[in-house]
C-alpha cells in the first residue's frame, strides 16, 4: 500500500509499504479521510517526540471503512467506523483513579502505532476490546467523524474549567481547536465569546462558529476590550488555543479574580514562559493544562457531531489525495486552511 512514511524530523515520503498484517482480533480500516492536526506538524518538525518512532505512519484523526474482520467479531466488513486513537492501559494508578487520558501505558495511533497517513490501517484488538472503535452513523461524513477526536479533546478540556452557563470566555487562537472551542463554548451557555487572532480570515471563521467578538492582538488591545466587555472584571475563563509561550502568561491578566484558565495547547519540546505567579496567587486563578482525551469524552463528542449539535462540516477547507501529503502538511502549516483533509476515494 502507499503510505506518508515519517523517515526522520522533516522528512516525510510517499512510499509503497507492506499491506498492514491483520492479527486475530485486530481490524484492517481503509482510511478514508485523515485530518491534519497541529501534532502531527510538531512530529513532522521533530518539536514532539513523545512515542514517535522512525520510521512510522502517523496521522491520528481518522475514519474509514472495515476491510478485515473476525467473522464473530463485534465488527463487521463493510462498515463505516472512527477510532478514538488514544488506547488506556486500564491498569496504572491513573487509569484506576479514572484519568486514562494521562495513563503512564498509554499507546496511540498514529504514535506507538502506525496512523492514517496510508491507505490501510491496522486497529489493534486491544482497541476494540477497549471500546475505542466507533460505527459512523450514516448522517455522519467520514470527514467529520475524523474530527471526533480534536472535538474529544475540546470536551476534556473544558470541562476542566468548567466553562458554562453565563460564562464570559476568552479563546486566544482560531485555528481548528480555538474554532472547536468556540461552539462548544456557546453550546455550554457561555453568555459572551471573545477571540483572539492576527488573521483576518480566521477571525471571520470565528465569527461564523459563534463568537461575539473578534479582536486582532497586533493592533487592538486585547486586554482593555476584554474588560470593557466585562464590566471592568475580566472574562471567567481564558483559554490558550494555540501553542505560543507567551500567552499563557498573557491569559493570566484577561480573566477576574478566582477565574480560570486553560493551557489547552501542547508546547514544543524545551519551550516555556514567565509567568505572574503573585497574580495567580493574590487572585486565586485556577490554572490546569488539558491533554488529550478519555473514551468517554470521545463517545461525547461523536454523539454531538451526530445529532448535529455541533456543525464542524464547514471546517474542512481543503483536500488532498494521500500522493499529495507533502503539500497537505504544508498547507496546514501555513494556516492558510482551517482543517486539512486527506482523503481516500
Amino acid at each position: 500500500m502507499k503510505a506518508g512514511l515519517l523517515q526522520a524530523p522533516n522528512v516525510m515520503e510517499l512510499r509503497d509499504v507492506p499491506d498492514p498484517k491483520r492479527e486475530p482480533g485486530d481490524l484492517i480500516v481503509k482510511v478514508r479521510a485523515a485530518t491534519v492536526c497541529g501534532t502531527d506538524i510538531r512530529i513532522f518538525r521533530g518539536r514532539k517526540t513523545a512515542g514517535v518512532r522512525y520510521p512510522s505512519v502517523i496521522g491520528h484523526e481518522f475514519a474509514g471503512e472495515i476491510v478485515e474482520a473476525d467473522a464473530e467479531g463485534p465488527f463487521r466488513v463493510g462498515q463505516r467506523v472512527c477510532i478514538d486513537p488514544a488506547i488506556p492501559c486500564g491498569a496504572c494508578a491513573y487509569c484506576k483513579l479514572g484519568h486514562e487520558n494521562i495513563c503512564q501505558n498509554l499507546t496511540a495511533i498514529g504514535y506507538e502505532i502506525d496512523g492514517a497517513f496510508a491507505e490501510y490501517v491496522r486497529v489493534p484488538a486491544r482497541a476494540l476490546a477497549t471500546g475505542n472503535v466507533h460505527e459512523i452513523p450514516e448522517n455522519l461524513a467520514f470527514e467529520e467523524a475524523a474530527l471526533a477526536e480534536p472535538f474529544a479533546c475540546v470536551i476534556n478540556g473544558q470541562e476542566k474549567v468548567a466553562v458554562g452557563p453565563g460564562d464570559s470566555v476568552v479563546i486566544l487562537g482560531a485555528g481548528p481547536i480555538g474554532l472547536l472551542h468556540v461552539k462548544l463554548a456557546r453550546f455550554s451557555g457561555a453568555s459572551l465569546v471573545i477571540v483572539s487572532e492576527p488573521s483576518a480570515s480566521r477571525r471571520e471563521a470565528a465569527l461564523i462558529a459563534g463568537a461575539d467578538f473578534t479582536v486582532d492582538p497586533t493592533s487592538e488591545d486585547l486586554r482593555a476590550i476584554v474588560l470593557d466587555q466585562t464590566r471592568g472584571l475580566g472574562a471567567d475563563v481564558a483559554i490558550v488555543a494555540i501553542g505560543v509561550p507567551a500567552l499563557a502568561d498573557m491569559a493570566l491578566h484577561l480573566v477576574r479574580r478566582r477565574g480560570r484558565v486553560s493551557l489547552f495547547a501542547g508546547f514544543s519540546i524545551g519551550e516555556s514562559a514567565p509567568l505572574d505567579i503573585n497574580l495567580i496567587h493574590y487572585s486565586e486563578l485556577i490554572l490546569t493544562g488539558a491533554f488529550g482525551l478519555s473514551r468517554i469524552h470521545f463517545e461525547r463528542a461523536l454523539d454531538l457531531l451526530a445529532r448535529k449539535r455541533i456543525d464542524v462540516a464547514p471546517f474542512v477547507t481543503h483536500r488532498y489525495g494521500l500522493p499529495s501529503i507533502a503539500e497537505a502538511l504544508a498547507t496546514a502549516e501555513r494556516g492558510s486552511a482551517i482543517k486539512v483533509a486527506i482523503v481516500n476515494d
